[in-house]
């Protein structure tokens, strides 16, 4: 049986990936299915805020991991990977599964698999499930900083198993979690690269695009409590400051062209560094067909 292998489409945010990738899946000769890899698209309830495609362009071609968790869920690296690996297994034997995303941690841990942390220890959680979750809390913070930032510590599951990490290893759970089982993997990966300011340019027209076409009463219908991953999404605090009367649109529009203008420019660094992903430059008034076409010729 025939077993396609998957292709991957990088960029950051505002390049026009989505474009280049529906263009790129109607030149290849054999059939193609998108996956998603991007951190926030992964979301229901976050179409416009994070630039999810259309029904219309996800009607062009089978897509998938789009819009699949509710926003109470939380997601990370390992998780995402896992759900993309299976999506990959089960896609592949059909078409060409094509990545496309610009979360640079999302794509490293499908790619590179991320490093096995240490397995549990019955002693040591046992001493573990005495504490408070305040007291689980402190420890963590103290031992690993970053992780706590980034761990729902309102649960203690969470909490505990991070925490377990750090006293197993004697390093911050989290600086564990970004080490890598394979160096080097074989894989084929493209990353679309714009020149800075016209990547500025785009964010700033894009966010403009967005207001007009109804974000704030899209996040004016969310719930308040969403997970700790959902709240990172750009833009999200924001537009709540805006609906509760703390800022007026003009300053929304403005904080969240810059928050977005930084995290591209955290995106090209990342980008920078991984060099198994090939780079195509995109000229200013490039089209998506003559991208996806310099993408073809290098794969022929």
């Amino acid at each position: 049986m025939r077993s396609y292998s998957p292709l991957y489409l990088a960029g950051q945010t505002a390049t026009g990936k989505t474009a280049v990738a529906l263009e790129l899946a109607k030149g290849l000769d054999d059939p193609v299915e998108i996956i998603n890899a991007d951190a926030f698209q992964i979301y229901s309830g976050f179409d416009l805020l994070s630039a999810a495609p259309s029904e219309r362009e996800k009607a062009e071609v089978p897509h998938h991991l789009f819009g699949v968790l509710s926003l109470e869920e939380e997601c990370d690296a390992a998780a995402f990977a896992k759900m993309a690996r299976e999506k990959i297994s089960e896609i592949s034997v059909r078409a060409i599964p094509l990545i496309v995303g610009g979360s640079g941690l999302y794509l490293k841990a499908l790619t590179h698999g991320l490093a096995p942390t240490p397995p549990g220890d019955p002693a040591l959680r046992r001493s573990l499930d005495q504490l408070s979750l305040e007291e689980l809390r402190a420890q963590l913070r103290r031992l690993d900083p970053v992780g706590a930032e980034q761990t729902n510590l309102k649960n203690r599951r969470y909490v505990t198993r991070n925490l377990e990490i750090c006293l197993l290893s004697g390093k911050p759970a989290s600086e564990l979690k970004i080490q890598w089982k394979n160096k080097s993997p074989d894989i084929v990966a493209f990353y679309l690269k714009r020149e800075r300011q016209d990547i500025y340019d785009r964010i700033n027209r894009r966010t403009v695009r967005m207001f007009a076409d109804g974000v704030v009463e899209e996040i004016a219908g969310l719930p308040d409590d969403i997970s700790p991953t959902a709240e990172k999404a750009i833009g999200l605090r924001q537009i709540r400051e805006l609906i509760a009367g703390k800022i007026d649109e003009a300053e929304c529009v403005a904080e969240i062209q810059q928050i977005t203008r930084r995290f591209a420019k955290r995106q090209e660094g990342w980008f920078k560094r991984e060099t198994l992903f090939d780079p195509v430059e995109m000229g200013k008034d490039d089209r998506p067909q003559e991208i996806a076409a310099r993408i073809l010729n290098r794969l022929r």
